[in-house]
């Protein structure tokens, strides 16, 4: 008997035994609920998940309608123009600045990416307590103080809007180091004799260098965190929720798409099919965004 469960004949079996567990609770928690919520989008779903009343495309012309839902986008696009591009440049730079260290190379890489570890809750909780807390105790308002300044409201001013220098340096802190190692692994691809080749040729060291030669080699490894980065903007919520939230509620500002869909799905009026019906049409703008981006940029195309 072991020796036929052993032999080759059997190798789906084995298979299956260590995939199978993962496979099933990926179907359970993942694939079983996108399918209900797909589901649920066509029914008039109060404080119900196992609605009778089918009201077909409702849901949607409703919240396509709803300027609170348009708007939540529109806080999407200035949040990804903030955050795209600064975590992409931060982490590139501290890729550099590691990749060219000669020793304890790998104490650095765990020191950049050890923020990755820590939960978005309470990263932000200690930026909305202790650094940007609004009072003079708080150390922003502390450094401002040094130099004369006045103390500044930074979660609740809207003009200018502070509150956004909040979110992007949290999220920074958060995500840099991660990226910061998917692009190091770029770095560390890319072939020695390029670099040698380029000194014979007389090209400077620097600026020429990675201009020419670095930054063309990790064109790839830039689409893919690119991409990861603007799917990770659109599912932001953790941070702004627990920034801006206060006893009051939300505020009317700054309310992403995952901020908008919690209070339509779980507040008041716990509308399951609404809620849903918001929650597909985002899952489809970040696939078809994903897919442009991808072919825009020849993700996955063999290069020459």
């Amino acid at each position: 008997m072991g020796r036929r469960l052993l032999g080759p004949q059997n190798r789906y079996l084995w298979f299956w035994v260590f995939v199978g567990p993962f496979a099933a609770g990926l179907a359970l928690f993942t694939y079983v609920p996108l399918l209900w919520s797909v589901w649920l989008s066509f029914f008039d779903a109060h404080n119900t998940v196992t609605p009778t009343d089918f009201v077909g495309l409702d849901n949607y012309s409703e919240i396509l309608g709803d300027p609170s839902f348009t708007s939540s986008l529109v806080t999407f696009v200035v949040f990804s123009l903030f955050i795209v591009p600064a975590t992409y440049g931060l982490s590139l730079a501290l890729a550099l600045m590691v990749a060219r260290l000669r020793f304890a190379q790998a104490f650095f890489r765990s020191v950049f990416f050890l923020p990755t570890a820590c939960s978005y809750v309470v990263a932000a909780m200690i930026w909305k307590l202790s650094i940007f807390n609004g009072v003079r105790f708080g150390l922003a308002n502390t450094v401002l103080g040094w130099f004369g300044g006045s103390d500044t409201a930074w979660l609740s001013t809207t003009s200018p809007p502070w509150y956004w220098l909040v979110i992007v340096t949290v999220r920074l802190w958060l995500q840099a180091g991660f990226y910061m190692v998917i692009l190091l692994a770029g770095l560390q691809r890319i072939p020695r004799t390029l670099y040698e080749a380029a000194a014979v040729d007389g090209a400077r060291p620097g600026w020429q260098v990675f201009r020419y030669i670095t930054f063309p080699q990790l064109r790839a490894t830039s689409v893919a965190v690119v991409l990861l980065l603007v799917i990770n903007a659109f599912q932001a919520f953790d941070e702004f929720y627990n920034l801006l939230s206060t006893a009051r509620g939300y505020p009317p500002y700054a309310r992403p798409p995952l901020v908008y869909l919690y209070y339509v799905a779980l507040g008041q009026g716990q509308n399951l099919g609404l809620g849903s019906a918001g929650a597909v049409i985002l899952a489809l703008i970040i696939a078809v965004v994903a897919v442009v981006q991808a072919r825009w940029f020849g993700l996955g195309r063999q290069e020459d």
